[in-house]
């Protein structure tokens, strides 16, 4: 789990996803919004890490399309990002790498 997080190359099962998606949106939105409302960081220092955290977004909404046999493009659509929270990857391998969960297709 967690392995090239910050890479487009592979695939990522629905649970990786949704532990990225609780992590990012609740635990460190969480503090970075506590730091601005005390003042503790000036905001400039904080729109820096910010850049890594989105583009953490990007990349694992990337693999978990990838898991589903789409583009990455596919979670620009509304609310797409919600379906891949739910929906199952394709069995087996495709041209996006072999199936997370090491299932091949053939059982």
């Amino acid at each position: 789990m967690f392995k090239n997080p910050f890479s487009i190359t592979g695939r990522i099962r629905r649970a990786e996803y949704f532990i990225s998606v609780v992590m990012l949106i609740f635990l460190i939105g969480w503090i970075y919004m506590t730091l601005i409302l005390f003042g503790a960081i000036p905001g400039s220092i904080l729109a820096l890490g910010l850049i890594p955290m989105v583009w953490f977004v990007i990349v694992q909404g990337v693999k978990r399309c990838h898991d589903l046999g789409k583009s990455g493009f596919f979670q620009l659509i509304p609310f797409y990002r919600i379906w891949m929270l739910f929906a199952d990857g394709q069995i087996g391998n495709n041209v996006y790498g072999p199936n997370p969960k090491g299932i091949t297709g053939n059982e």
